[in-house]
């Protein structure tokens, strides 16, 4: 018995050492690495725009921030008291106004937008093109319906620009036709007779600067010659406002260098100084005419995102038709604007052709989300 325990012993001790052979963690964590390895790839590979978008904060810089111009505004106060607020002063006359736009097939917003100008605005100068930004050939939208504008006829400068459609071999980028008709628009700005110091709005069809902004910036002097408007940003409809994020549009005192751009071109910004209503369509065929038609239709990844019953489920709930991320420089706000868009039920300081009409336009207010 004395000498049996020692061997005992050692028996023991030597028994965990033939659980595992030494070759078999490297094989097991290699076979794990061979499953999951594909697995990761597929996953980068199907969700490579989200993860990037995701950390984005990391990789992209925010472009240098703009000088918020205050914005002083009530029913009943003067033009020459609002001037005077601003720092400006005002004139003895009006500046002409121009409103410049390229149209796609906005043609509810366009009814919205030239009713909201039309008191102050001398010339609407619409250029549309037989093609999309993407090569697609298009109807002249604005042209089958120009008996809708009729209370414009008069002020209307309408031109075409003919674009080519896409061929094979032949594509061009969607942002240099895109380029294109933004320079085509310059000229027919001149046959409509613009001359230094009038006023011009360079902006799109669904970027609508509010009535009484423009009556300011035409009555004051002292104005910026070069100022981006601020505008608030709601996705489908006024039922879904984003943020203030929107600042393309622009208004210019119209001089020998002023070209039609939709892009920065000063740091001056008007604070809230109308609405931008990206995708507020009546009809889906036209939200997804859009997404195949503008500079991002590289965003549709697959033919289920142009599926109607698709995009009617995503507008009710306020959710992104291409399933993207937001696009924001921080992660604070990137966490925050995840998800949904949250509802509003406010009709309040929105153009007012919009609410005299409302059953006209239920589709663009509070409790509207169905389309036709």
């Amino acid at each position: 018995m004395v000498v049996a325990a020692p061997l005992l012993h050692q028996s023991m001790g030597k028994r965990p050492l033939h659980l595992t052979s030494r070759g078999s963690v490297p094989k097991l964590l290699f076979i794990v690495l061979l499953m999951i390895g594909p697995i990761c790839m597929v996953a980068l590979f199907t969700y490579r725009e989200k993860i990037s978008y995701f950390f984005r904060p990391l990789w992209d810089k925010p472009p240098p921030p703009f000088q918020y111009l205050p914005h002083y505004y009530a029913e009943n106060v003067s033009i020459e008291h609002l001037c005077k607020l601003h720092g400006w002063s005002i004139r003895s006359q009006p500046r002409r106004l121009f409103d410049g736009i390229i149209f796609n097939n906005e043609v509810d917003l366009l009814e919205i937008r030239w009713r909201e100008l039309n008191p102050y605005v001398t010339k609407f100068v619409i250029l549309e093109s037989n093609t999309t930004f993407t090569g697609i050939p298009k109807p002249l939208f604005f042209s089958l319906n120009r008996a809708r504008y009729a209370f414009a006829e008069g002020k209307i400068v309408h031109g075409v620009y003919s674009g080519r459609s896409s061929s094979v071999g032949l594509d061009k980028d969607p942002f240099v036709r895109e380029s294109e008709q933004r320079k085509a628009i310059n000229g027919l700005l001149c046959y409509a007779g613009i001359s230094n110091d009038d006023l011009l709005i360079m902006s799109d069809a669904d970027e609508m600067p509010s009535r009484h902004t423009m009556r300011l910036l035409q009555w004051c002097d002292g104005v910026p010659p070069i100022l981006h408007l601020e505008l608030k940003n709601y996705m489908y409809s006024f039922e879904f406002p984003v943020d203030y994020s929107s600042w393309r549009a622009s208004v210019h005192i119209y001089g020998p260098g002023t070209l039609y751009r939709h892009s920065r071109q000063t740091n001056f910004i008007l604070s809230d100084a109308g609405w931008h209503c990206s995708f507020c369509f009546r009809h889906l065929h036209e939200i997804v005419f859009k997404m195949t038609a503008y500079s991002h239709a590289d965003r549709v990844k697959r033919m289920e995102f142009l599926n109607p019953s698709r995009i009617q489920k995503l507008i009710c709930r306020g959710d992104d038709l291409f399933d993207m991320l937001p696009e924001e420089y921080t992660f604070k706000e990137l966490i925050k604007k995840m998800g949904s868009i949250p509802r509003s039920a406010s009709a309040v300081h929105l153009p007012a052709f919009l609410i005299e009409n409302a059953d006209r336009f239920k589709f663009l207010l509070p409790g509207g989300c169905l389309r036709e």
